[in-house]
Parts: structure tokens; sequence; C-alpha cells
């Protein structure tokens, strides 16, 4: 991620329980607000490979719309099948309402 080292968004207006997606380069990232704690994860089900900003984000847990796979967005591990493999998670720094998202925190895990 030579030229993609930090991205910056606006969280203003993604209330707590709510989720956006935005892209980054190639990447298409989704911001989760958990009780104002905002996590930063792969938009891309390990299951059907689809966008998961259209599924249901309930505390912690993202659910994809497609097959039910759900994630736990604070780390981006599978909890429930189908889901084969934990998401990427990003670093997430919140400073005001800027939230800075930079290189991953964890692999994916085969």
């Amino acid at each position: 991620m030579s030229a993609m080292e930090e991205f910056e968004v606006d969280t203003e207006g993604l209330a707590p329980g709510e989720m956006k997606a935005f892209r980054w380069g190639e990447i298409s990232v989704l911001v989760c607000n958990v009780d104002g704690e905002f996590y930063a994860l792969e938009n891309r089900c390990s299951h059907a490979d689809i966008p998961l900003d259209s599924g249901t984000l309930r505390g912690c847990e993202l659910e994809c719309i497609s097959h039910g796979a759900v994630f736990d967005v604070r780390n981006g591990k599978a909890l429930e099948l189908p889901g084969r493999s934990s998401l990427r998670v990003f670093s997430a720094e919140l400073t005001g309402r800027v939230l800075r998202i930079g290189p991953p925190r964890e692999t994916r895990s085969p």
C-alpha cells in the first residue's frame, strides 16, 4: 500500500448503529459506528464476495444480507457460517469527527 498509507473520512452523520462504505483506491472499506466507537474493515463477505454494507449491523456483529454470514466488526472474525475466514480490519483513529484509516491491523486468515 505504498501510495495509500492512510486516508481520512468525515464521520458526521454516521450515528451509532450505522455503517458506510468508502473507496480507498481499489479497496472498499466499511466504517461502522458501534456505540460511538468506529471500526474499519474490508467491505467484502468472505463467503459470497459481495459488499457487506447492505447487511445488518447489530452491536458489534455484522450480518451479510446474502447468506447470513456474521462477522465481528472489532476484529473481523467470522462468527457464523457460511463466513469462511476473517475480514481484514484496518487501523482507525478518531480525532474530532475525522476518522484516519490506515493499513490493516490483521491479515485475513486462510
